[in-house]
């Protein structure tokens, strides 16, 4: 009776145990938790193993290969989650009563988009606003925002999922490009069935499925889009690569307009087939996408508004145009 009733007293400093055991659910490991809260993996383990010595029951049930809760640390999750999600709207709100925007401000974005665009853009948007601290994941698959602690995520997709609240930043075009030295050697595709005899450089969308489909933008006879069997020489989930190894003149590429400006730009891409648009490969639009929530962060909302500002214009804007309003 003792134990329980000082185990009782000094609750409050289980708090920040009972909130790891929350991220440690979400997470699935001990290591991607501790990622998650920026502390070591040791310290997790810890505060874990002092939650279970106070509960006096197992919470977490630990294999070589990962970890989940026991029916007690699952009861304990579900019945404090709503309450620790309310404490950090809470603290949200009491943060956007200060008359700077502050805090940490976590994006993912995919790799070449980042690259290309995303990156030329932030030292503006940090001299802006110094006290938001910012961190970006680079990478193309769409993770769950709120396992993994995002605010915001930038894609270039169809239709954004309806879990988010998603607004468009700007729309985004596929080309089908090639080096002048390459169609100088093969030839240049008159129409996309003429795309059977060249060297494809392929952005795998499926696993297995090696099929270029186009439609036509303009007036025409075909009606359908025409499907072209592909047989790759060079594979690749990187739009930049692939760029790359179309400049060094290797065949046709299929690539996002914001991968490939520069080089076309600069006369090392040339675009083959303008009448015709490839589908099902990249998205038209980059939108940014947010989690639910009844208020937007203010951190949140002045990184949006500025993406909406620079790249009101689509590409050809981009950090120029920062710049420039900047100035």
């Amino acid at each position: 009776m003792n134990n329980n009733h000082m185990d009782y007293k000094n609750i409050d400093r289980l708090w920040p145990h009972i909130h790891w055991l929350n991220v440690l659910s979400e997470q699935g490991s001990f290591t991607s938790a501790a990622r998650r809260l920026a502390v070591s993996k040791a310290a997790m383990s810890q505060r874990m193993a002092e939650l279970e010595s106070v509960a006096g029951v197992p919470l977490i049930l630990r294999t070589t290969r990962s970890v989940r809760l026991t029916d007690a640390g699952r009861q304990l999750v579900d019945d404090t989650r709503d309450a620790y999600l309310q404490i950090a709207r809470s603290f949200a709100e009491v943060q956007d009563l200060s008359t700077v925007p502050a805090g940490l401000l976590r994006v993912t974005a995919p790799v070449a988009f980042a690259r290309q665009q995303l990156v030329a853009c932030l030292p503006e948007f940090m001299r802006r606003y110094p006290r938001i601290r910012l961190e970006l994941d680079m990478r193309d698959s769409l993770v769950s925002l709120t396992s993994e602690g995002f605010d915001l995520a930038l894609r270039h997709i169809e239709v954004p999922p309806d879990i988010y609240v998603a607004r468009a930043l700007c729309s985004t075009r596929t080309l089908l490009l090639a080096s002048p030295a390459y169609l100088a050697r093969q030839g240049t595709p008159q129409d996309p069935w003429q795309l059977k005899g060249h060297h494809h450089l392929h952005y795998p969308r499926q696993q297995g499925v090696t099929n270029w489909v186009f439609k036509p933008t303009r007036s025409s006879s075909v009606e359908k889009p025409v499907t072209v069997p592909v047989q790759p020489c060079f594979v690749a989930n990187n739009s930049e690569v692939l760029r790359d190894m179309a400049c060094a003149g290797l065949g046709i590429a299929v690539l996002p307009d914001f991968s490939a400006q520069q080089a076309v730009r600069e006369g090392k891409l040339q675009e083959i087939l303008p009448d015709w648009q490839a589908v099902n490969t990249f998205g038209r639009t980059i939108f940014a996408l947010r989690p639910y929530s009844a208020r937007t962060p203010r951190n949140v909302r002045v990184l949006l508004d500025y993406l909406l500002e620079v790249f009101a214009d689509g590409f050809d804007g981009g950090a120029d145009s920062a710049r420039s309003r900047s100035s």
